[in-house]
């Protein structure tokens, strides 16, 4: 997709360029830079977005620790339309450049099927490359084919292997004859030495130039000294003829590879065009994505027209300038800008060196840089689409063309006006300046209410008074002004949206220890009216700093207040912690000491049915105590854990005050209803819950609920008379079966099947488990045999179980 460009751009003034290096050298490859290199920005709010899109996924994947190399990459263009050319043949090297292109292309498409895992999706890239093509069976073909040096492996064709072979041999018995030959020379003293070379794919021996005579054969030449010349012995002259006649059919049969694998590479010409294409857009999208995640960029969100906001920028800062502060170890101080529907102007005034110039080029670039697709260094970017950017900074004199600096503004203007429409951006550096002051004043309050007029966005810079004076009585204008501190003689570069800015020359030049004589005559020579909005200016900006410094200091105190708070939370949860968890171990302690005085008073018990039956109830009673117990327990320490209970007349009662001896009363801690057996204190009782007998605090007494009067169990017990709750279950199983139960379960089941068949007096039971492979029946018997109840275990007849159950002995 070819993205629509900007009608007009001041890209070269704002430095675009300068940021496209920048972003160069983020690129891994030719291909990349290359691509980088064609960035521009555009005016085509679907490809923008799309573009920003990219590279939020791409930053999104190297965050996921992904990786891609990129190396090595060129653009193959003319390569791959040079291999759909019918008989051609490419250069080793250059089919070795098309194949690491398919092979990068094949890595990708592996990545899309399986990427790693990221936070968000990525479906811009996937949409950009799902139409790759499957290099698999393409690049198999050159597979063992081509030597790491770039020469053609043996392997390359039967042929290939053949003559090579042939041509191995062939040198193998031409260095043998000529050895023998060079030997019988040395013996004669002729040869200069005996070793063999090659001269023209020729195989030849030195011989001493005074001896050449005496050796018949053909000379190819001589040594730089000339003391020695080459020579072909006849005997092996025609050796090196079919030597070079296998060579000449080497080359051939090079040849007719290199063809072949040419046609190939140009039956997918094709997909590999769009590989190179995919390739070249992702190395670009990596480089956004390495420049946004170094210099924490922002991904730009676009306005619609008609919105609210037309322009916000946070902690905005310049690239280039943070690019040539970092090595000093200076940070940039970021910009704030902030213009809605209703304002969209701004006069920026304040002191040289101040940061004015600064503050246009930053939101100039940014513009471009968002409209090319690239995030930009910002906490906050939300800009609308401009179809043009005009910016006017800097000196334009030019002797060759024979115009001034005022000349030369004027001109630029000039063109802004004819060109500039409501979607444009204009940034207007020092307007009115270079000329007589007031006119120049009035010159630049008429071309600023010009491009007011017209509703484009505009931005412009002035040390004019009458400017100031405009933006503060012309609607939809806004002041700004930019830091200096006088103290330090240092600009502070932070932009302040509302207030004019004071130009402070003659407060600067005393500092700076301008003789007094001329300080004090230049104020004598500033207007009245002059003297009042400087000293306006001053007072006011003053005013600002105490305020910032003051609201520096309330935030500082309110997150001192914030890390002060979330302190004592933790140190309050903590200790309510610790009290939970006390609590709990308090309350399992009461718990199995309630189960063992229980369990005591049934064994005491010698009446064998009486036994039965009141051993099943207990553990009924003990059960549904437990499960209330804990119910009641976990919803005071919840509800008090809460703040549930704030509020509840029951979560801090009064204390009851009348508390006798026979009084049915509820306690808080239980849940439940006991009776006061006996007055131990002033606030001291013991009380009775069921088999259970505990010393009660007054505070944990919630409520009376019933006298001895009121009570007719209480009234017949005393007078004497016994009142019980008797089950009518008087059996107990002797058989327990726990097939298809896990080991958890049904150890869970055998322990209160043993427990119930011990309270009943019984001496023997049987637990059927099943066969299966083994695993529940070995873990059972393993627990049986240390249960306490167990006195043995045994395995019954194949006939009433075998391995499928377990009978059980019981201690008596």
């Amino acid at each position: 997709m070819i993205p629509r460009p900007l009608t007009h751009s001041s890209a070269p003034v704002l430095e675009f360029e300068a940021f496209r290096e920048l972003l160069r050298g983020y690129a891994q490859s030719e291909l990349g830079s290359a691509r980088v290199r064609e960035l521009a920005p555009s005016a085509d709010r679907e490809w923008i977005e799309r573009e920003q899109q990219l590279a939020s996924e791409i930053r999104g994947y190297i965050r996921a620790a992904g990786r891609f190399d990129f190396v090595g990459l060129t653009d193959a263009t003319k390569l791959i339309q040079k291999a759909r050319i019918r008989g051609a043949a490419l250069e080793m090297d250059e089919i070795r450049t098309i194949l690491l292109l398919a092979e990068r292309a094949a890595e990708w498409r592996e990545i899309l099927i399986s990427p790693p895992v990221m936070r968000e999706p990525w479906k811009a890239v996937e949409d950009l490359s799902s139409s790759l093509a499957d290099f698999r069976e393409f690049l198999r073909y050159f597979s063992n084919k081509l030597l790491p040096d770039g020469s053609l492996d043996d392997r390359a064709s039967s042929e290939l292997h053949r003559i090579r072979r042939e041509i191995e041999r062939q040198k193998r018995h031409i260095q043998s004859s000529l050895q023998s030959f060079l030997r019988k020379l040395s013996d004669e003293g002729t040869a200069q030495e005996e070793l063999i070379t090659i001269r023209g794919d020729r195989f030849v021996i030195p011989v001493k130039a005074e001896q050449k005579r005496r050796v018949n054969g053909v000379v190819h030449g001589a040594s730089s000294s000339g003391q020695t010349v080459f020579v072909e012995p006849m005997e092996t002259i025609e050796q090196n003829n079919d030597l070079v006649r296998l060579l000449e059919e080497e080359q051939e049969e090079i040849r007719r590879i290199l063809a072949e694998m040419s046609r190939r590479i140009g039956e997918q010409s094709e997909n590999l065009l769009f590989a190179l294409y995919v390739l070249a857009e992702l190395e670009l999208q990596f480089a956004k994505a390495k420049f946004a995640q170094e210099y924490e960029c922002v991904a730009v969100k676009f306005l619609a027209d008609g919105g609210e906001d037309v322009l916000v920028l946070e902690k905005a800062r310049h690239p280039l300038l943070e690019r040539n502060l970092r090595p000093k170890g200076i940070a940039v101080v970021p910009m704030a800008m902030h213009m809605d529907a209703r304002h969209r102007q701004i006069i920026i005034s304040g002191p040289n060196t101040g940061g004015k110039t600064v503050s246009l080029k930053t939101l100039g670039l940014l513009a471009l840089i968002a409209q090319a697709g690239v995030p930009v260094p910002a906490d906050r970017a939300e800009l609308p689409i401009f179809s043009s950017v005009f910016a006017d900074i800097g000196d334009y004199q030019s002797i060759e063309q024979n115009l001034s600096t005022f000349s030369a503004h004027v001109t630029n203007i000039d063109l802004i006006s004819h060109t500039a429409g409501a979607d444009s951006l204009v940034l207007l550096d020092e307007l009115g300046s270079a000329t007589d002051p007031e006119e120049g004043a009035a010159l630049a309050v008429a071309i600023a209410d010009y491009f007011r007029q017209i509703g484009c966005l505009s931005v412009i810079s002035t040390h004019h008074t009458s400017l100031k004076v405009y933006a503060a009585n012309t609607e939809g204008v806004l002041n700004a002004a930019v830091g200096f501190d006088e103290q330090t003689l240092q600009p502070t570069y932070e932009l302040r949206v509302g207030v004019p800015g004071a130009s402070a020359g003659i407060n600067i030049a005393k500092r700076l220890g301008l003789n007094s004589t001329i300080i004090e005559a230049s104020k004598r020579q500033l207007s009245n009216q002059a003297q009042d909005v400087a000293k306006f200016l001053d007072r006011l900006h003053a005013e600002l700093r105490a305020a910032s410094d003051e609201r520096a200091s309330i935030k500082r105190t309110e997150e001192e207040l914030v890390r002060e708070r979330k302190r004592l939370e933790a140190e309050g949860q903590k200790e309510q912690r610790e009290k939970i968890r006390d609590l709990e171990k308090k309350l399992d302690g009461l718990l199995h000491d309630f189960e063992y005085q229980a369990r005591e008073m049934v064994q005491a018990v010698q009446d064998r049915a009486a036994q039965q039956k009141l051993s099943k109830d207990a553990e009924r009673r003990i059960a549904k105590m437990r499960r209330e117990f804990r119910e009641q327990f976990d919803n005071s320490v919840v509800a008090h854990a809460t703040g549930a209970d704030q509020g509840d007349p029951n979560a801090r009662p009064e204390l009851v005050k009348h508390v006798s001896e026979g009084d049915r009363v509820k306690l808080r801690s239980m849940g439940r209803e006991g009776k006061v057996i006996k007055r131990l204190g002033a606030d001291l009782f013991e009380v009775e819950i069921g088999v259970m007998k505990m010393k009660v605090p007054r505070e944990d007494i919630a409520e009376v609920t019933s006298r001895p009067s009121a009570n007719p169990v209480a009234a017949a017990r005393a007078k004497g008379v016994s009142v019980s709750l008797v089950s009518d279950d008087l059996s107990s199983p002797i058989e327990l079966n726990v097939i298809g139960q896990n080991v958890d379960d049904a150890t869970r089941e055998v322990e209160r099947f043993l427990d119930k068949a011990f309270l009943a007096g019984m001496v023997q039971v049987r637990i059927v488990h099943g066969s299966g492979m083994g695993i529940l029946r070995r873990a059972l018997r393993t627990y049986l045999k240390h249960h306490p109840h167990v006195s043995n275990v045994v395995e019954p007849p194949q006939q009433e179980g075998g391995n499928g159950a377990t009978v059980v002995e019981l201690k008596v």
